[in-house]
Formats: structure tokens, C-alpha cells, sequence
């Protein structure tokens, strides 16, 4: 049905104007779901990379699904959930009743929810560690409450490679990949591009 696959690549697209809510709370930052799905998924490619024996494919097809419900339920933070319970199993379910590859994403979300196999594992973990990256990036623009976050979310982390990956995150200004680099290129860049000295 070309129809329903239609409808569910526009469907995939209110994921990139649904915020994610915990940044309500901890009071700064912005981000869509559609944005923490890419970059958990690029750290879960990186975690399976680094765990032998795990299907890099598969890790990155649960960090894509994990949160593909959240188009219908929105996002929900722990607050919220405690009140509420998301009914994003039902969102995955009727996403799935409607697309001929629908079996697909509803095994890979609920494999990913069900965290028993080292791929579900490694999702989890990459979802974890994207929030950590956003909660550090939030430490350096000045918020405060977002170090003692992070605490409680680094207990949670399962695999060798996402406690690793951990230690060095935290210990590493989130600028580093551009302004720390060795040969300082932007400092020698062309006069033209210096209007601002």
C-alpha cells in the first residue's frame, strides 16, 4: 500500500517539530525527537562498532524505531509518565497494522524496550549517552542542574564501550572536535574572513 508508506514518511516528519520535554524541566536547551534519533543513532553505530559479537545494522535500526511512536504520543518525561502513561506501544502497534513492513518496526521497538539482547542493550545505551552529550552541552552554556542529572543517568548504562565512551564525554568540552584542534586553522584563516578583528 503506497498510500500508507506515503503517509508514514510525512508522518516521520512531525517527529522533527515534536520537542523533547526534559528540557522543560532542566530549563535551557532545544531538541526534536527527530534530532536525539539521528545522533542516537550515529552513537549506536559507534557502540556496536566497538562490541564485538554485535549486529551494527540491527542497533542502528532500534535507535532509529525507539521513539517512532512518540509522532502520535508526543514526548513524554518522567513526570509526565508518572501521571501518565505513554500509550506509545498502541501508536507503534497501529503504525504497524498499516505498513507491509510494519512487523519490522514494531520487533525493533519492542526488542529495544524489552533490553534482552546485546543490540537492545547497546540501543538503550546510546539513547542514554545522547542525553548525556545534551545534558553536558547544556553544563557549558551555564546550567547548572543539568551535572547533577547526568548522575542519575550514567548509573544506568550497561556495556563496556557506553561506560568508556562515558568517562571520556564528561571529561571533554563539547566544543573540542573544532576549537581544540592542533593546527588552529581558524586562526590563520585568509584576512578577508577576520572582518570581525
Amino acid at each position: 500500500d503506497w498510500g500508507a508508506i506515503v503517509d508514514f514518511v510525512y508522518e516521520v516528519g512531525i517527529l522533527e517539530k515534536t520537542p523533547r520535554s526534559g528540557l522543560w524541566f532542566l530549563g535551557t536547551g532545544e531538541q526534536s525527537v527527530a534530532e536525539h534519533l539521528f545522533r542516537t543513532a550515529i552513537i549506536g553505530y559507534i557502540l556496536a562498532r566497538l562490541t564485538p559479537r554485535a549486529d551494527v545494522d540491527r542497533v542502528i535500526f532500534l535507535c532509529l524505531m525507539h521513539d517512532i511512536g512518540e509522532s502520535r504520543t508526543s514526548d513524554l518525561n518522567y513526570v509526565h509518565q508518572r501521571y501518565g502513561r505513554l500509550a506509545e506501544s498502541q501508536a507503534v502497534d497501529d503504525i504497524a497494522k498499516a505498513l507491509p513492513f510494519g512487523k519490522e518496526i514494531q520487533e525493533a521497538f519492542l526488542e529495544e524496550q524489552a533490553r534482552k539482547t546485546l543490540e537492545a542493550k547497546i540501543a538503550k545505551d546510546a539513547d542514554q549517552l545522547e542525553w548525556i552529550a545534551t545534558l553536558r552541552q547544556e553544563i557549558e552554556k551555564g546550567n547548572i542542574k543539568a551535572k547533577s542529572w547526568i548522575k542519575s543517568v550514567v548509573v544506568r548504562l550497561e556495556t563496556p564501550a557506553a561506560k568508556k565512551m562515558t568517562r571520556i564525554l564528561l571529561k571533554t568540552h563539547p566544543d573540542h572536535w573544532w576549537f581544540d584542534v592542533k593546527d588552529k586553522w581558524f586562526e590563520r584563516r585568509a584576512p578577508k574572513f577576520r572582518s570581525w578583528k
